[in-house]
């Protein structure tokens, strides 16, 4: 069965380092056999439909391998069928509709978003600024933008993502990873 999926990859493309062009990227994916390959943007998204049985853990793999064969240097990956980036923007806790699309982010984890990691942070503490978990997703409010949010600082610490495979992206980069997945 054909399914669509995103491809989500964490920390290119960043000062220069870790360069992944897009249309590299494009080419790997087509060479591992998958069709439709997209790409949005130059921060390591792709959309791309295949036949593989191999589910979301084995696409990651097969990708970060690949990535790796190509550029000579390992990427983290996190591949998401179109149905689960469509519920995870469906079951948003914040009025994601009335707000600019910098103002809220999800951070998209590699396993689930288990509460007693961030049961120390104390949110009225960072009030307005707020987050709420989902499926695999920790879905992040901040009024004044992600690079003056104090909340965003302590919520992406590594020791609060220990062990986890973590990227985050804007509601603008939910909305059309959605509607690219739908195109299909």
């Amino acid at each position: 069965m054909t399914q669509t999926y995103a491809l989500l990859l964490r920390g290119i493309n960043v000062g220069g380092h870790r360069k992944v062009p897009m249309p590299e990227l494009r080419s790997v994916l087509e060479g591992l056999g998958h069709r439709h390959v997209r790409t949005y943007l130059q921060s390591g998204n792709a959309v791309f439909t295949t036949d593989s049985t191999a589910g979301e853990d084995g696409l990651t793999t097969e990708v970060e391998d690949a990535i790796e064969s190509h550029f000579g240097f390992r990427v983290d990956c996190l591949v998401r069928d179109g149905y689960y980036l469509a519920a995870v923007a469906d079951a948003c806790p914040f009025p994601a509709a009335d707000l600019d699309g910098k103002q809220l982010h999800a951070f998209y984890l590699s396993g689930p978003a288990d509460p007693a990691r961030f049961a120390a942070i104390d949110q009225e503490a960072f009030h307005p600024e707020a987050f709420a978990l989902g499926d695999r997703v920790l879905y992040l409010h901040v009024p004044d933008g992600l690079g003056r949010s104090r909340l965003g600082d302590v919520v992406s610490r590594p020791s609060v993502f220990k062990g986890l495979v973590v990227t985050a992206r804007n509601w603008n980069t939910v909305r059309k990873l959605v509607e690219m997945t739908r195109e299909d």
